[in-house]
């Protein structure tokens, strides 16, 4: 089935409603990213409050199985349902709401990841209706701010004290807390990639990471199949590994901002707790 021409369909009829101002295709779908696992997400751009029978109304016309139906809740109204075999997920927000997230990215240079988000498939969405309304959008993310990359990396190179635990978590074969320090860490260095790539987070839990690497100019060699290694490899060679990406992640900061002194942070991230002064 061709998803991007089911989402236009649907979008048709989300459409009818006059309270609608714009249908946005997001998600792996608007990148071509999809495989069988994919579901269709629509985000729909609303000039006033939805009731949920309107809400409800597309649904029912389409014959479909609800999953989730959810109030408004953080500025934003959404459902999952199933139609044709296929699961959708439906964001609504007020498109105010949507313009306003929007500065707060590109004036305020908010991190947040959630209103990242927003800006990131605004950035890359596939308009569904009404092209006027979605391109205002578009127009107002299409430059990544320069702040928001300093704010980004500023924001996450320091990877915490737990990180300088990792001796001792190796020896003691702490593999839960060993791994959430690794994962932590591996976070971390996805938002400082996508701030010096400017790119927006299009997902919080940075999801498709093969891709979104695929799609970066700035990064160490080979960078994500090491990434993949350290989650597969023996845990001490994943932690050696890791402590080398580290270091050339520094260097690509130091050459990107030059600005951001890394002195103190660069110890703080290669330093090993002495054995006395472990927890």
């Amino acid at each position: 089935m061709n998803l991007k021409v089911l989402a236009s369909d649907i979008a048709n009829i989300y459409e009818q409603n006059p309270k609608v101002e714009a249908v946005l295709l997001g998600g792996s779908v608007s990148r071509n990213w999809h495989d069988e696992y994919s579901d269709i997400e629509l985000f729909v751009f609303w000039d006033g409050a939805p009731t949920d029978e309107e809400r409800k109304a597309p649904i029912v016309e389409l014959n479909g199985n609800i999953i989730h139906f959810h109030p408004y809740e953080d500025e934003e109204w959404s459902e999952t349902y199933i139609t044709q075999g296929v699961k959708l997920e439906i964001s609504n927000f007020l498109t105010d709401t949507i313009y306003k997230i929007i500065n707060d990215v590109i004036i305020s240079c908010d991190t947040n990841l959630d209103k990242q988000c927003i800006a990131a498939t605004v950035y890359n969405g596939v308009s569904l209706s009404n092209d006027l309304v979605i391109n205002s959008m578009k127009e107002k993310v299409s430059k990544y701010p320069y702040e928001l990359s300093v704010a980004m990396v500023k924001e996450n190179i320091f990877l915490g004290n737990r990180w300088n635990n990792r001796e001792a978590l190796l020896e003691r074969e702490d593999w839960l807390m060993l791994y959430k320090v690794m994962v932590a860490v591996q976070t971390n260095l996805m938002s400082i990639l996508f701030g010096l790539n400017r790119q927006f987070v299009h997902h919080p839990a940075f999801k498709w990471q093969k891709h979104t690497l695929s799609s970066m100019e700035i990064t160490p060699k080979n960078l994500s199949n090491r990434l993949e290694s350290i989650f597969l490899d023996d845990p001490k060679t994943s932690i050696r590994e890791l402590e080398v990406i580290i270091e050339e992640m520094y260097e690509l900061i130091q050459r990107e901002l030059p600005q951001i002194d890394l002195s103190l942070v660069f110890d703080k991230s290669l330093f090993l707790r002495p054995k006395n002064e472990i927890n």
